[in-house]
């Protein structure tokens, strides 16, 4: 059996499974619901692809050979821009954007799936016997799925981004069929024409590579507004930074964060009422909050001698240590010496720490899906009261309770559930709108603050007296708390925004 065409098979099972999980990762990114994303993608891929190897009945075995070359330029070229087709097209109007994308994820599965059967024949035409070609081609098919699926999350997303890894595998599908083309040259009847299709291809391929970063840069500002300044794409989510004269915003896979302009409504109403709680408290925990602008609050008070700040991503606290700018927003809070940074999963590391706080800020991003709704779940409050110290408080950022009153109340329910005694409030940010937080412990003993004992730029008695009061539209509901095997707050959220969005 000819090697160069196993290492073939090896490098299109790659490319196949490459398009698959750039164009779901992407369709996560710019339309959140991670699980429906990649559960839809995938069923209409494996489906794309049956049609396909169907598709290759019809072709005759003397032309095969021919045709699996023509295939795999195809394929490199549509699935190689595939990912940064998306990215211009989400940028300039996001109207048709799931149309085409579920139209590219047909289109490339359906000619993915006529690679393998193609393979298969050219190998068995060369008198090679059927059980060894099976044997051989779906061995190495498989082998170059778990490469792929191994190599993408943790090297080529974090490094190349989407746009760029998609191109990257056009690439290697057009040197493949170059490559094939080449060893089979005296059997190929059209083989100036088929070598003059795939440099093409190559050389579009390689110069969109060499422009990805700024042909993405241009689309976001279109779909951002504001200039970007920073983007990137961790394992775990895709940042983007803008800036607009004096406001610096902070988008996470398309969403707001913060604006810079009215980040201090948001970040004094979620520290500072919790911190005057105790005038004693010296030990902090905060979950998210890797821009530091929580830790900053934090660090007006004195008499706090440690802060523990667990974020999961490594990529978004490096920024907001490194860049001048960001540092100035956060008054330097991630590189105090207080501070000590750790990467890592907060449930994961709750798991396994023993430390106990006297006061634990929860500011992680809206639970938009199951992976974020895990954290606001009954297990993982009954984990964080845990790590409460006797009389220890904690807050949790809580979506909206005017947009996602639904969302909201439930998170109040499922603290309550998981043994919390809770306070509940919320502040307008004009970015946001209606902002709301909960505070709980396991006492029930809360002070609304009249004063506070650090300067502030927003919060006073009267502001601080209004948070804790809840007009007749945003009164309390009666939804189901969030348990890990339900999920119920991914749903109210999710309800809650579409009918806010109509």
């Amino acid at each position: 059996m000819n090697p160069a065409l196993i290492v073939s098979v090896f490098i299109v099972a790659s490319c196949g499974l490459a398009y698959e999980l750039i164009m779901a990762a992407l369709a996560s990114y710019l339309l959140g619901d991670s699980i429906l994303q990649f559960s839809s993608i995938i069923g209409v891929y494996m489906f794309a692809m049956g049609i396909g190897a169907h598709l290759t009945r019809y072709i005759k075995d003397k032309d095969a050979l021919s045709r699996f070359i023509e295939i795999e330029i195809l394929v490199g070229g549509i699935g190689g821009i595939s990912a940064l087709l998306l990215f211009v097209l989400f940028g300039f109007s996001a109207a048709p954007f799931r149309s085409i994308l579920y139209g590219l994820v047909l289109v490339v599965g359906i000619v993915t799936g006529m690679e393998l059967p193609l393979v298969m024949r050219v190998l068995n035409l060369r008198q090679v016997e059927f059980k060894e070609v099976v044997s051989r081609v779906l061995t190495f098919d498989y082998l170059g799925a778990l490469a792929v699926s191994l190599l993408f999350p943790l090297i080529l997303a974090p490094k190349l981004g989407m746009a760029r890894s998609a191109l990257l595998f056009g690439i290697l599908n057009t040197v493949v069929a170059l490559m094939t083309a080449r060893l089979f040259k005296s059997s190929l009847t059209r083989y100036k024409r088929l070598c003059l299709r795939g440099n093409l291809v190559l050389m579009l391929l390689m110069g969109l590579f060499l422009y990805a970063n700024q042909i993405t840069m241009k689309a976001e500002k279109h779909y951002f507004g504001d200039p970007v300044v920073f983007q990137t794409a961790s394992p775990y989510q895709r940042l983007v930074i803008t800036k607009w004269h004096d406001d610096t915003r902070l988008f996470i896979n398309g969403n707001l964060q913060f604006s810079s302009v009215d980040e201090a409504r948001y970040h004094e109403a979620l520290v500072l009422p919790v911190m005057e709680q105790n005038p004693t408290v010296s030990n902090i925990l905060v979950l998210g909050g890797g821009d530091g602008l929580a830790a900053r609050e934090i660090l007006k008070y004195p008499q706090v001698k440690k802060i523990t700040l667990v974020d999961l991503d490594a990529a978004m606290t490096k920024v907001f240590r490194s860049s001048a700018h960001l540092r100035q927003l956060n008054n330097n809070a991630l590189n105090h010496p207080k501070l000590q940074i750790i990467n890592a999963d907060a449930a994961q590391w709750l798991e396994k720490n023993q430390q106990k706080y006297d006061v634990i800020i929860i500011d992680f991003p809206d639970p938009s899906n199951f992976s974020l709704g895990k954290l606001y779940s009954v297990p993982m409050y009954r984990m964080v009261a845990r790590h409460l110290n006797p009389h220890g408080n904690i807050v949790v950022q809580s979506t909206s309770p005017y947009f996602a009153p639904n969302a909201f109340w439930c998170i109040v329910t499922t603290l309550e559930t998981a043994g919390f005694k809770t306070l509940p409030y919320h502040v307008y940010v004009p970015s946001f709108g209606e902002w709301g937080y909960v505070m709980a412990n396991t006492d029930g003993k809360f002070t609304i603050p009249d004063y506070y004992r650090v300067p502030t730029r927003f919060l006073d008695a009267d502001s601080t007296k209004a948070m804790f009061a809840f007009p007749k539209d945003m009164a309390r509901r009666n939804v189901e708390p969030n348990h890990l095997n339900t999920q119920k707050l991914v749903e109210y959220f999710e309800a809650d925004w579409r009918i806010a969005m109509r």
